[in-house]
């Protein structure tokens, strides 16, 4: 049995916890939902939280945190002292992103399996420091990217990898929020490394997921207090054939929460997908949608089901990875690291108004 101890009990921690965990309407932990693991163990310095009233917590999309009989689970009000724990195997870290390098570190340092919410960091030498803390202590670092988890997405990568309907000719993804006033810890963009980093990694982590990574970026955008906030880019390739666009970041008016879509262009086939929550409803304008060949059907997907079906795929991922020692390319803290260094790149381009080659 893989023991997790989640630090940060946020709206992302709140994801994660549900994920894992079986919960009652009434608060009751009944189980695990993983295979081979569970959540054992919580650290968080609310004196609210630790003793499971998690009512404070909202995000944009799921539900409001719960009341919690958190009888069965050990909380601790701090991380060291949590680490010095021989019964956690795996610490998942949803914490603000500027405080991940220094709890990563000291878990990996702890002799603890590592899996961190995304971004890896802010700053690509923290991400760096990060890489080379888990070679170096021979510990796992997994970065919780969930996008690719999302029944839409992963269809869409499955396909593309499938080679089913020919190659990837062209492809745009879109992820808006409005500013996001319903969480303190997420209100101030600086911490997070404005929108640029913290919504639009999702964009650069898939893109690099399913195409690999560009040679050079061209972006234009909105830059604040030196954070980009929306941006627009073109991902240059080698195969100057191959056009790959995407639009991100946090200037929609209030009302339009979240909104996620894509448009995937392959030899012998379309994929279309839009939806986000709109005047506080859940909306999709788009199922996900195939055309090829004159035909329109959507396709069935698995994995849906709750709100917090991909985070409990994700930690399945992450639970499988230490079972068999092998780190799947979705958890990659390379692939990760890379699409942190994209994300700088594109500020450069803005900055510049010139095309930035990616390192």
């Amino acid at each position: 049995m893989v023991r997790i101890g989640i630090v940060g009990i946020g709206f992302m921690g709140w994801a994660h916890f549900s994920g894992a965990t079986k919960i009652t309407e009434s608060g009751k932990i009944t189980g695990s939902k993983l295979k081979g693991g569970s959540v054992t163990t919580i650290c968080t310095r609310s004196p609210e939280k630790l003793i499971g009233d998690w009512t404070s917590i909202q995000g944009n999309f799921g539900p409001r945190g719960a009341k919690l009989d958190l009888t069965k689970i050990v909380a601790y009000d701090n991380y060291h002292e949590m680490f010095a724990s021989p019964d956690i195997d795996l610490v998942d870290i949803c914490l603000p992103n500027d405080q991940h390098e220094e709890v990563a570190i000291a878990a990996l340092n702890a002799g603890k399996d590592v899996l961190i919410e995304k971004p890896i960091a802010v700053d690509p030498k923290s991400a760096d420091r990060m890489v080379a803390a888990a070679r170096k202590t021979g510990r796992k670092l997994m970065v919780a990217q969930v996008l690719p988890f999302f029944p839409e997405f992963k269809f869409a990568a499955d396909t593309i990898a499938s080679g089913k309907y020919g190659k990837l000719l062209a492809a745009n993804f879109r992820r808006v929020i409005s500013p996001p006033k319903w969480s303190g810890d997420m209100s101030d963009f600086r911490k997070l490394g404005g929108w640029g980093i913290d919504l639009h990694i999702h964009d650069n982590h898939f893109i690099g997921l399913i195409c690999g990574i560009p040679q050079q970026v061209f972006s234009r955008g909105l830059v604040q207090d030196g954070f980009v906030n929306h941006v627009h880019t073109q991902y240059v390739y080698e195969n100057s054939s191959l056009a790959v666009t995407s639009h991100s970041g946090g200037i929609a008016a209030d009302g339009l929460a979240f909104s996620s879509g894509f448009e995937i262009y392959l030899e012998k086939a379309t994929l279309l997908y839009s939806a986000g929550t709109l005047g506080g409803e859940w909306v999709t304008d788009r199922p996900l949608t195939l055309v090829t060949g004159g035909k329109v059907t959507q396709p069935k997907l698995k994995g849906g089901g709750e709100w917090c079906s991909p985070f409990t795929a994700e930690l399945q991922t992450a639970v499988d990875a230490i079972k068999t020692g092998e780190t799947p390319r979705l958890l990659s803290d390379e692939l990760a690291r890379d699409a942190l260094k994209l994300c700088h790149a594109e500020a450069k381009s803005i900055m510049t108004n010139k095309p930035v080659k990616v390192s």
